[in-house]
């Protein structure tokens, strides 16, 4: 029997810790790629080493799958860097013209690199839109992948109304037979839509049952005939977009608004934010497969705001990471970004905190990196090619200066990204 030939890799990198985030949480000592694909994972690779091969000493160094932002308005991010929108006041860039839409999502691309984040999702873009959230963004987008300009995989909902405002059935209908760009799927992908169900809580906008100090509840953002309008519409808007074959993000906070969504959503679909969420909520969207994407660094920020919008008692039940994790929901982490940092190591930091977790927890960890990694690829509906190191996979990961699993939650934020790879290529090298 003739062994089988091994062609030579475009890139190894050994002697360190790579965590797979396979089912098993396999750990290996290196990872050759080979076009754009993990080939081998293991602790000798000198069968993958060739003429032509660069090889990289990880001296130690850890080495993560690419981060994968689940919810991250990046052309936003490149027009406001550094300056979050929950920080010091700043003028952002205007994004008016082609030029400006381009120079705001590279530059988001190099922030991004930077980080180790290799895909993230840009939630909502479409013609009720202007600037960095409107359609041209998306078509841009389709300029810059046919180029090859993209640093990280990008995925796209589309939105038919306003970014934090109403929407109308009629817009959201003509807005599902709009066409959308064609793309390498790995690189651009539009899989579904984002609907603002509701506000947030700070504002007064989440609809709820508890009583803001002023005595409002909030209301959902759908036009329609009053409440029960409102409500048939968001679940009409919901049921559209799966007749077209669309997976559906619904941004609601308020467990009046997550109800309401609950009674469409489905197996694939997420709900963005779930600030007011309830345990019973929480079983249901587990049973159903419905996601949520949250993002602990705004739940630490936001909680004193809660409090005195609606009282300290709602306040602290907001955002229950614990209940979240404990009652099996998928569960995806994100920034949000540019309304607080994309770090992702300050909000898995912010994860802990909100748990109550102290010092080293391995298990703990990664499990809330799965939420970066794995989790969010199986949001985005690349689970089968992304997220993790096995061979098969795209080689999207990251090498940071320590192993994540060996300092505590609160430690993070310490650890350097010191390389970064998208598609077998250094993006970023720190």
């Amino acid at each position: 029997m003739t062994a089988q030939r091994i062609h030579p890799a475009d890139l190894v990198v050994h002697g360190g810790v790579v965590h797979t985030f396979d089912p098993v949480g396999t750990v290996a000592g290196g990872l050759a790629v080979r076009a754009g694909r993990v080939t081998a994972v293991g602790d000798d690779l000198t069968a993958h080493i060739g003429p032509g091969t660069e090889v990289l000493d990880l001296a130690g160094r850890a080495v993560l799958p690419g981060i994968n932002d689940a919810h991250l308005h990046a052309t936003w991010l490149g027009a406001r860097w550094p300056h979050p929108l929950l920080g010091a006041p700043h003028e952002e860039t205007p994004v008016v013209t082609a030029e400006d839409r381009r120079a705001a999502i590279l530059r988001a691309g190099d922030v991004c690199a930077a980080l180790g984040i290799t895909s993230y999702t840009e939630p909502g873009l479409g013609p009720g839109e202007t600037g960095c959230f409107s359609a041209e963004v998306l078509a841009e987008y389709a300029s810059l992948h046919r180029e090859g300009r993209l640093r990280a995989r990008v995925t796209v909902l589309r939105l038919f109304g306003l970014l934090d405002g109403a929407s109308s059935l009629p817009d959201f209908a003509r807005g599902l037979a709009t066409p959308v760009p064609a793309a390498d799927p790995e690189w651009l992908a539009v899989p579904g839509v984002k609907i603002f169900a509701d506000g947030i809580p700070p504002m007064r906008t989440a609809w709820t049952h508890h009583c803001y100090a002023d005595g409002t509840h909030g209301s959902l953002l759908v036009d329609g005939p009053g409440d029960g309008g409102r409500a048939a519409n968001l679940a009409a808007m919901i049921s559209l977009a799966h007749e077209a074959g669309l997976v559906v993000g619904v941004h609601a906070t308020g467990e009046r608004s997550i109800e309401t969504a609950l009674t469409e959503l489905r197996d694939g679909d997420h709900l963005v934010h779930g600030d007011l969420v309830t345990p019973a909520q929480l079983r249901r969207m587990a049973e159903r497969g419905v996601g949520l994407t949250t993002q602990p660094a705004i739940a630490t920020a936001m909680r004193p705001m809660v409090a005195t919008a609606l009282g300290a008692d709602v306040a602290a039940k907001a955002w229950p990471l614990r209940e979240i994790l404990d009652l099996g929901v998928r569960l995806t982490l994100s920034s949000d970004a540019p309304v607080v940092t994309p770090d992702w190591r300050v909000h898995l930091a912010a994860a802990g905190e909100l748990l109550g977790a102290r010092g080293v927890t391995p298990e703990l960890t990664a499990r809330l990196l799965r939420c970066y990694t794995t989790e969010a690829a199986v949001q985005d509906g690349s689970a089968t090619w992304k997220g993790a190191l096995v061979p098969g996979m795209v080689a999207d990961f990251c090498v940071l200066g320590a192993d994540p699993l060996g300092v505590a939650l609160a430690d993070l934020p310490s650890v350097t990204v010191e390389l970064t790879v998208t598609g077998g290529r250094i993006v970023h090298k720190g």
